[in-house]
């Protein structure tokens, strides 16, 4: 079994979002914001090797949509996922499955390209995966989340027929070393892979912890539906991940891949960040 960091640039959104209910004094000494309050993050994600299959966790932001989208994101950096699959002798049409942590823009984009007039699944010999629950939040989506669901990176999975779900049971099994974890607060139903690597557990984050700057409890980001259940979901696996010495893989840190906590007088606190090639 292999892990392989997959980067596809990065882009900007509101500090202020991001940190909720934490006065911008405080979270811009971890992640300074821009003359507009914007901060950098990035769009990572994970190539698993795991028994013949190559399984790609999230896609990014993607490039599909127009110049007025992407102006509010400010995108920059150099890499793509074609790059990054091209640095390990890989291409798209190699991957045998697409797992997606959930459906918001920045991680499924990627998984629909634009060919001519036609939106067509990104990775064609791939499985899209979803789960039942979630897939039908973001296809009838509310009124304060429903930008972050665009149709044109969704309702293409589901024609071109490569679209299955994963049971929505914590825990269950997705290939002999990944399990699948569920939580509820940022959007219904995210999905995080809790993958067996080297002996040790590595915990995909997605945006419960979007960055090491994010680990003290009260800050969660205002884009989560449902902060209260995030705080509560956050407690609980960050609790989970120091006692069961877990490795944090980190989507959106701009710096640092993985991390790993420690209990501290003031809670839990980092411990050590690292990439994930130090493993």
């Amino acid at each position: 079994m292999n892990l392989h960091t997959i980067d596809t640039g990065f882009f900007k959104l509101d500090g202020g979002a991001m940190f909720g209910v934490v006065p911008k004094t405080i979270w811009n000494k971890t992640n300074p914001a821009d003359e507009n309050n914007l901060c950098t993050w990035a769009m990572r994600c994970l190539l698993i090797e795991d028994e013949g299959r190559l399984i790609l966790v999230d896609t990014g932001i993607g490039n599909k949509q127009d110049q007025k989208f992407f102006s509010h994101y400010y995108l920059h950096g150099d890499a793509t996922i074609d790059a990054s699959l091209a640095k390990l002798g890989l291409h798209k049409d190699d991957i045998t499955d697409v797992f997606l942590t959930h459906l918001h823009f920045d991680h499924v984009g990627g998984a629909v390209v634009k060919d001519g007039e036609r939106l067509l699944p990104a990775f064609k010999n791939a499985t899209y995966w979803s789960n039942p629950q979630h897939w039908d939040w973001a296809v009838n989506p509310n009124e304060r989340e429903k930008a972050s669901f665009l149709k044109e990176n969704i309702l293409p999975i589901q024609e071109s027929g490569q679209l299955q779900f994963v049971s929505a049971e914590d825990g269950v099994k997705f290939s002999e070393n990944v399990h699948v974890r569920f939580v509820y607060g940022h959007t219904d139903a995210m999905m995080l892979p809790l993958i067996n690597y080297k002996d040790k557990s590595i915990l995909y984050m997605a945006d419960l912890l979007p960055s090491t700057g994010h680990i003290p409890l009260p800050y969660v980001m205002a884009y989560d539906m449902f902060p209260l259940k995030t705080l509560t979901e956050k407690k609980q696996f960050l609790t989970e991940a120091v006692e069961e010495e877990y490795v944090l893989f980190l989507e959106h840190d701009p710096v640092n891949e993985c991390c790993t906590l420690q209990k501290t007088e003031k809670g839990i606190r980092l411990a050590e960040t690292f990439s994930l090639k130090e493993l």
